[in-house]
């Protein structure tokens, strides 16, 4: 019999993901170098805050299994999985829902704080100039401590990653490379049969209204911090 094959994660997601990957991985190596590249990491940081708003606005309106309501776990449903009791799941697992929680928030945190950050070198955040000098210090305070926290849980994350992978024998980079899912016909069972019949849509329709979403997005943000 051939593999079950799923539309798990949308485009809008894959391209979310990955380029908020990238613009992670710049933004860390911008603050490292320091000096005129300050100016470089801000851009990165207003690119960060544009997907996380997006991405919180697409956990509302996108396709299935990017709904927050879809994948955050209730205290039940998150018990029942530590105990081995729930059906395996085709998105994220509650473990793997809270960790896509922590790490949006951790993100989401850095970006925002950094609109009021101040360095006394190269740099001070587009909102700064709104706020008391007592609260630019204790956003730039926030800003560096959880530069600490997002570096934790980046490293949990592709901790769980490697463990799926290599003990369990789940792949999720695939699928979050390619949209799909497949599902060997002797795995059918451990799924709920409403989670099979749930594939998230994938189509011209949700690829349009994501990418004006995101304009906007980037068009409002960008107007407050030039202004």
């Amino acid at each position: 019999m051939k593999k079950l094959i799923i539309r798990i994660w949308d485009l809008p997601i894959r391209l979310f993901h990955w380029l908020l990957v990238l613009c992670i991985i710049a933004s860390f190596i911008t603050v490292k170098i320091g000096g005129n590249a300050m100016s470089l990491h801000a851009q990165i940081g207003y690119c960060v805050l544009a997907l996380i708003i997006f991405r919180i606005c697409w956990g509302i309106v996108g396709s299935h299994h990017a709904r927050f309501v879809n994948f955050i776990p209730s205290p039940r449903e998150l018990l029942n999985y530590l105990s081995g009791k729930s059906k395996a799941t085709l998105g994220h697992n509650p473990m793997g829902a809270l960790s896509v929680v922590g790490l949006l928030v951790s993100v989401g945190v850095q970006a925002v704080t950094g609109l009021f950050a101040n360095d006394d070198i190269a740099f001070e955040g587009p909102f700064a100039k709104y706020v008391s000098n007592d609260t630019v210090a204790l956003l730039t305070s926030v800003h560096h401590f959880n530069e600490k926290v997002l570096l934790i849980l980046i490293a949990l994350h592709l901790c769980a990653i490697f463990y799926y992978q290599k003990w369990r024998g789940k792949d999720l980079i695939t699928p979050m490379l390619k949209g799909d899912k497949e599902i060997d016909p002797s795995e059918e069972a451990e799924y709920s049969p409403v989670d099979l019949g749930q594939a998230s849509k994938d189509g011209g329709l949700q690829r349009g209204l994501a990418l004006l979403l995101l304009s906007l997005i980037a068009v409002v943000l960008g107007y407050f911090i030039t202004r």
